[in-house]
């Protein structure tokens, strides 16, 4: 009896498609008909598919309603095709073939079905019968033996844990804590994200703070236990609210292996639908992806290892990719297998010269302990039997699907046929999925890179380059990192910089390392496996253990937690990447994951690439700091050593080089004793800064200070250093200087012997405040053969100041303003009474104060000044 009736007609365009399984999925859920919406689904879409892709015409789709089910028909205008018979021995073609997949699906999910012709149209009909339940059974299973019953513990343990609405756990119950290490008192209060390896077996694009925030939600993930390991979970989250409206998720989780107690069980085929009208069993494992099919790869992988395991009623189910070169499989999902020690590991394609061997073909183990080592992937996991089959694009080997048992014998070529049905029908989506998330990593890889180089670009310090490598790399790449350098040729690997993501874990993990020998540094380019990490934490951990054995009860745990947390941490795969620049290894990076975990091949592509801008990076911040050290060396000695003490005279030196890093440029002084008692000073500058102004300063500063002491007169002294700049041909540089010779009076005054040749004038700065030049400008050096020089004498009385300056004071710019030789003097004249140093500073924050630029020239400032006698 016909209860209800709903009818929509589609036009023949691509979207109908997908408004015919809308249309369907809303008439049926309102209908309150959720069992069978999925099923319906399926074969409307490819019905109407046939009908407006291929066939060209408008689809009439109609729904109708009974009590104990749904009637669902599709017309299209085509009805010239052949009119299958459901009569035996009519083959439905291969399922491969472009059309004739909705009879097929209609065959194998259908109670029943019928294709119905008129002279313009063609009527496809299938009916669903709801499930037959008893009054208030949601779902039920059949009644089944006992040895055919999931496995579990003696006692399962069910975790509830409550979060509130900030994320953090709020209740913790004693199964809670047995399962995962942790106390109540230790965890209530903190984020689950904190401890939540999300996604732990992936299949969901959702990351888990979304999840908590849904209505509902089911499915894997891991939880970070006490001692480091990470437990896989299944679990089952409801949002909640309390009488105050407050909302919060209330968590079920088991072990993964224990799913079936959470887990909401498949719908399986209708009785009816189990053979087909030929009599032969039908595959449904074009329904076993579901619909909608997951958007993303990881969850595709996983709802299909998930289903070929239900299909085969397996223990375990993996699923493998292939690399480019087709030479390994790494794995890409598990379900039934410790998916955290397995995920991304790497095996080879071919393990064995014989059929068997090889993961081109499909393969029937029916006991693995008879043949150890066939299936490496199960070393070890309990699995007896097994069956493989490849998965293949036009001939190309793109990855192997296997469902194992642990009881021997459960597998034959029938298994085998079915499984390799499912892996051809998904083998085409899968690459697709793959090749759209490669395109989506190259393109974030190369964002990557394009910042790495950004960044290490950036910086030529030795240190914050080694800081930038490893936060590059850390958690973007592995879960820790360290990074070894090597001096030279001849000098060992050390241990220069440790980070992990967990900053409680650097010391232990530096600790750790350095009880160990460093990596070889080969120059081979690529990521090689360095596995001492790992074996010292284990062997760490087991002594950790074993002396703790002997402790007193309450020590238990203090001393061996640390170490078993930093076992965890470096347990896993750890490779080695060489840093080499300029055809020479100057270091390691160090990758590592946490206890039994590997590295996706994309990601050590990615830091292989990483690697060798990190390492020109590296070589280029120590060249600079060499070169830099080099440069400062020369350039202190440059400077004059420790001036001398002159009796009775007061005298102080400020010196500013422009240019960072410089700490010599064009502009120099110096002081020094000559005969008879007297002192030379000086203070110069030559055309331009840096390394080329320095090297004249130190011709000038070299030469002055011998011929003074040879005994020369002023004028002579500057005359000779005048020849000697000349003498440097194309490399001489223009220099202005006053050179003066000071002789401390009994009287207490002094009296100079000055020349000023190009050099902005000395100011005088007498006891009444006056101010006034002490010498007259003569011409500058390194530019006439000929000099005619004088010198003049001056004769400071006690209070009197000499301040003599380089152009890079005078010349101090703000915009159009200079401070020029009248504001300079402007500044010494509010400096009387003051000390030669207090002159010299109020000098320097004057010049500093009059324009906020960073100077340009190099600027300096000596001042001399007799002190007045003190009166008693």
């Amino acid at each position: 009896m016909i209860t209800a009736r709903a009818a929509h007609t589609f036009e023949p365009v691509g979207r109908s498609v997908a408004a015919a399984r809308a249309f369907v999925r809303d008439t049926l859920q309102g209908w309150g008909f959720g069992d069978v919406v999925d099923d319906a689904v399926v074969l409307t879409s490819e019905l109407v598919t046939n009908a407006v892709v291929h066939a060209g015409t408008a689809a009439e789709v109609v729904c109708l309603r009974s009590g104990d089910g749904v009637r669902i028909e599709v017309a299209d205008r085509y009805p010239e095709r052949e009119i299958p018979l459901q009569s035996g021995g009519v083959s439905m073609g291969s399922p491969d073939r472009e059309g004739g997949r909705g009879l097929q699906l209609c065959a194998a999910l259908a109670s029943r079905w019928g294709v119905e012709y008129s002279p313009a149209h063609k009527h496809v009909w299938f009916r669903l019968d709801l499930p037959e339940r008893q009054v208030g059974t949601r779902t039920a299973g059949p009644s089944v033996s006992t040895e055919l019953l999931p496995l579990a513990d003696e006692r399962v343990r069910v975790a509830v844990i409550q979060i509130d609405s900030e994320g953090a756990v709020s209740a913790w119950n004693d199964d809670a804590q047995e399962l995962f290490g942790y106390p109540a008192k230790q965890i209530i209060g903190k984020p689950l994200t904190d401890y939540a390896a999300w996604p732990h077996t992936p299949g969901t694009s959702t990351g888990i703070a979304e999840a908590l925030r849904l209505s509902r939600w089911e499915g894997s993930y891991g939880i970070r236990a006490a001692d480091g390991r990470v437990v896989p979970v299944y679990a089952s989250h409801l949002r909640v609210r309390d009488p105050q409206g407050e909302p919060s998720t209330v968590c079920l989780l088991v072990r993964d292996d224990e799913r079936a107690v959470l887990a909401t069980p498949q719908r399986g085929a209708a009785p009816e639908s189990r053979h087909r009208a030929d009599g032969q069993g039908t595959d449904p494992f074009e329904t076993f992806i579901g619909s909608p099919a997951p958007d993303d790869l990881d969850g595709l992988l996983q709802r299909t290892v998930e289903r070929s395991r239900d299909m085969l009623d397996g223990d375990a189910a993996f699923l493998l990719l292939a690399t480019d070169d087709e030479t390994e499989l790494e794995v890409r999902a598990t379900t039934g297998l410790p998916s955290a020690r397995q995920r991304f590991a790497r095996v080879p394609v071919d393990t064995g010269s014989g059929r068997y061997g090889t993961a081109r073909m499909p393969a029937v183990h029916e006991d693995l302990s008879a043949v150890p080592g066939a299936v490496p992937l199960l070393n070890g996991t309990g699995m007896r039997s097994v069956v493989t089959v490849p998965l293949k694009v036009e001939g190309r080997l793109t990855g192997s699907l296997g469902v194992a048992a642990e009881g021997a014998g459960r597998y034959s070529n029938e298994e085998a046929l079915r499984l390799q049905f499912a892996a051809d029908r998904i083998a085409l989506a899968v690459e697709s999925a793959r090749l759209g998330e490669l395109e989506r990593l190259r393109r974030g890889s190369l964002s990557f890179l394009v910042e790495a180089s950004d960044l290490l670009a950036g910086t030529l310090d030795r240190d914050q380059t080694l800081a930038l490598m490893a936060q590059m790399t850390v958690p973007t790449l592995a879960t820790w990192c360290a990074v070894y350098t090597i001096a030279d040729t001849a000098s060992e690997p050390y241990l220069s910089y440790v980070l992990h993501e967990d900053e409680e874990r650097i010391d232990g993990l530096k600790a750790l390392l350095g009880r160990i020998d460093p990596p070889e540094p080969v120059p081979t380019p690529g990521a090689r496996i360095w596995p001492a990490p790992a074996r010292a934490a284990h062997e760490a951990a087991l002594e950790a253990s074993v002396r703790s054995l002997d402790d007193e009860p309450h020590h238990l745990g203090s001393g061996i937690g640390s170490t078993l947390t930093t076992a965890a941490s470096v347990g896993g795969e750890t490779v080695v990447l060489p840093l080499v620049a300029r055809n020479r290894v100057i270091g390691m990076l160090v990758l590592g994951k946490p206890s039994e975990d590997h590295f996706r091949q994309e990601n050590l592509e990615l830091a292989e690439d990483l690697s060798r801008r990190a390492a020109l990076a590296l070589d280029n911040s120590r060249l600079y700091s060499e070169r830099m050290a080099i440069s400062q060396s020369l350039q202190r000695s440059l400077l004059p050593p420790d001036m001398p003490e002159v009796p009775g005279v007061e005298v102080e030196v400020i010196y500013r080089a422009a240019g960072e890093g410089n700490e010599v440029g064009g502009d120099f002084y110096d002081l020094f004793t000559i005969p008879d008692g007297a002192y030379g000073f000086a203070i110069g500058d030559v055309c331009g800064t840096g390394p080329e102004a320095a090297a004249v300063t130190g011709l000038a500063r070299h030469a002055l200070r011998l011929l003074a002491r040879e005994g020369y007169s002023g004028p002579a002294v500057l005359e000779r250093l005048n020849n000697a700049i000349l003498d440097e041909g194309e490399r001489s540089r223009f220099l202005t200087l006053l050179y003066g010779e000071l002789r401390p009076q009994e009287d207490g005054s002094a009296l100079l012997k000055v020349v000023c040749a190009g050099h902005p004038l000395p100011l005088r700065l007498r006891q009444d405040g006056s101010v006034e030049a002490a010498a007259e400008p003569q011409p500058l050096l390194g530019v006439m053969d000929d000099l005619e020089l004088y010198e003049q004498t001056v004769r400071l009385e006690p209070g009197d100041v000499l301040l003599c300056v380089t152009d890079g004071i005078t010349e101090r710019r703000e915009g159009s303003r200079m401070l020029g030789d009248d504001g300079l003097a402007e500044v010494l004249k509010g400096c009387t009474g003051l000390t030669a140093g207090a002159v010299a500073a109020r000098v320097m924050r004057a010049v500093e104060r009059f324009a906020a630029d960073s100077p340009s020239d190099d600027m300096a400032i000596l001042t001399m000044r007799v002190p007045e006698p003190q009166r008693n």
